[in-house]
């Protein structure tokens, strides 16, 4: 398969644990040049130490900071002015039926899902499309099954979100193609990853997992395997896709 990966630049926003650490591990297995970024500089130093161990030749870099705020995608780009490829993995969610929901909740799903994905996408934009000089790219935004299910009495705050995620994706696909950037979304489904304990529910993936075709949940590095895919010069005539990665739920 024809990736053409090597020495490009890719930054991968949330990317110390779950979904975006195994994408960034496997983007600098490919040759890539890797910017992990987390809130935390210790997360950050802890994900590019795993990295390094488990990729030796491993061209990494680190960024510490929220990338939902203007600042934090302004201060990014003064450190690294070039960039290939751009992945989008901000997310977080916390579980509540729709009354129970503040309006401080929706605005802060809302704030880091959504506006986080628009900053660091405009700013990767400005460097990877051909009227800034740029020689074009690739980006892939992270939605969810949520975004088609609409996750009642769960999170419909969070499905809300990565519906706009889904629109976003399209709309910047036919915008930007001339520009010599596609734009792809995946939407993953129940994956057992950290963020389900973070949500206060530990073992929801591997329970409702069993419920999907296939039978379980799936991995990180399954949804990696996309994410490289869709990366690549092997997916060179796919964008505005929004990819399921679902196992058929």
């Amino acid at each position: 398969m024809n990736l053409e990966l090597i020495n490009k630049t890719a930054l991968i926003s949330g990317s110390t644990k779950g979904i975006g650490f195994s994408i960034a591990s496997q983007l600098a297995a490919e040759g890539a040049r890797v910017i992990v970024n987390g809130r935390s500089g210790a997360a950050v130093d802890a994900a590019l130490e795993q990295i390094r161990k488990n990729v030796p030749q491993a061209k990494v870099d680190g960024f510490a900071g929220d990338l939902a705020t203007a600042k934090a995608t302004g201060d990014l780009t003064k450190g690294f002015p070039a960039v290939d490829i751009l992945v989008n993995n901000l997310g977080i969610y916390e579980p509540k039926p729709f009354d129970k929901i503040s309006d401080e909740d929706w605005r802060h799903i809302f704030e880091v899902n959504v506006l986080g994905a628009f900053l660091t996408a405009r700013e990767a934009v400005r460097r990877m499309s051909k009227w800034s000089g740029g020689a074009g790219g690739s980006i892939v935004l992270m939605s969810s099954a949520a975004a088609r299910l609409g996750s009642p009495n769960l999170y419909v705050d969070y499905a809300a979100s990565k519906g706009a995620i889904d629109t976003l994706t399209l709309g910047l696909a036919k915008e930007l193609g001339p520009e010599g950037v596609r734009v792809n979304a995946i939407r993953p489904g129940l994956v057992d990853t950290e963020i389900h304990a973070s949500g206060g529910e530990p073992d929801r993936a591997r329970t409702l997992g069993a419920t999907a075709p296939l039978g379980r949940p799936g991995s990180a590095d399954e949804i990696a395997a996309a994410a490289i895919w869709l990366i690549s010069d092997a997916a060179s005539y796919v964008t505005g896709a929004r990819l399921d990665v679902s196992g058929g739920r």
